[in-house]
This record gives structure tokens, C-alpha cells and sequence, in this order.
């Protein structure tokens, strides 16, 4: 089952990559003048992501609810974002902080809404029945963010994911984090 799992983490994230830019995002623009220079022309140097996260279990289990932190980070203009992201749940017989990293290819819908598609590696540390453990799965997530004034100061996202552990059990979830976008200029 791992080698199947390989087999299609590794086409997803070819596909991923060479994705053309959508609709909406633009090729470079000359610089503009001092004269035109605003607030407007500074771009985020960093996302950060506040809010909750919840996950189910699809093999059985109830599903759990988390405080969830992330930042995001754009490397290379609507080719790639990194966010790395962190959610600790707990329930009275377990400890679980699961942390990811997502390599993300946005799509600007409008001004006001974005979308991403990502997949990644994601780290699972856990204790269960008085033993910690640490596994790694793989994570796909898609991104929905709203800027409500459409100057990507503040707004919200929601992002559903699916996981698949690498363990033995080989563990699947189904998830989804909601919260606060906060622009870091």
C-alpha cells in the first residue's frame, strides 16, 4: 500500500508544478513610479493563518477539534507557496500534534478570493495509552481565502485536507481548518 501511495504522491505533485498560471494572475508589470507607489503595491511577506482545525478518522474514531496555527510564505509569484502549520489535538486518551509542511500552487479567482492547491509531508506526534510515537503521512489540502476589502490586510480561509499516514496501520483522515487571515507586511 505504501508503493501505491508513492506511486501517486509523486504524479499529483509533477502535476502540481507545472501547472500554468489561471486566470486573473498577472506576468510581471513595469515598476511603477515613485509618484504611484501606495500601500497597495506592498505585498505580504507572510501569511499568518489563526483558527481551529477538526479530524476524523475514516477507518472509525470521532472526530477531534484543535486551536490551528500556520504561516505562509510566497517564494516564487503564483507558482508556489510554503505553509507550515502546526495543530495540537486532545482527547482523554491521547496527545496528537500533527505538523505540516504544504507546497501550495495558487490561483487568483479575484480580488477578493484566492485558491491553492497543496500536498505535502506531514509529521504526527502522538501518545496513546501512556507511549509516544512519531509518524509521517502525506497531506493534500485545498486552500480557500477570502479578502473581504480585497487590500489582503485581514480575511478568512478554509481549507479541507485529506491525510494518509505511512505507518503501519496506514491511518486516513478526513479534515478541515477554518480561522482568521492575518497579512504580515
Amino acid at each position: 500500500m505504501p508503493r501505491l501511495a508513492f506511486r501517486l504522491l509523486v504524479p499529483s505533485l509533477s502535476i502540481l508544478i507545472r501547472c500554468l498560471p489561471a486566470y486573473g494572475q498577472t506576468a510581471a508589470q513595469p515598476l511603477p513610479s515613485h509618484a504611484e507607489s501606495t500601500d497597495n503595491d506592498k505585498e505580504n511577506k507572510a501569511i499568518l493563518e489563526v483558527g481551529g482545525a477538526t479530524s476524523w478518522n475514516v477507518s472509525g474514531g470521532a472526530a477531534t477539534w484543535a486551536p490551528n496555527l500556520a504561516a505562509e510564505i510566497e517564494p516564487i509569484e503564483n507558482w508556489l507557496e510554503l505553509e507550515l502549520g502546526i495543530s495540537p489535538f486532545y482527547t482523554h486518551n491521547s496527545k496528537e500534534w500533527d505538523t505540516d509542511l504544504l507546497f501550495k500552487k495558487p490561483w487568483t479567482l479575484s480580488r477578493k478570493a484566492e485558491f491553492m492547491l497543496g500536498i505535502g509531508p506531514q509529521w504526527v506526534h502522538l501518545k496513546q495509552n501512556g507511549r509516544w510515537t512519531n509518524t509521517i503521512a502525506g497531506e493534500v489540502a485545498g486552500d480557500f481565502m477570502f479578502w473581504p476589502n480585497g487590500k489582503h490586510h485581514f480575511g478568512w480561509f478554509l481549507e479541507p485536507a485529506y491525510d494518509y499516514s505511512f505507518a503501519r496501520e496506514h491511518q486516513k483522515s478526513l479534515g478541515i481548518s477554518f480561522g482568521l487571515l492575518i497579512g504580515i507586511r
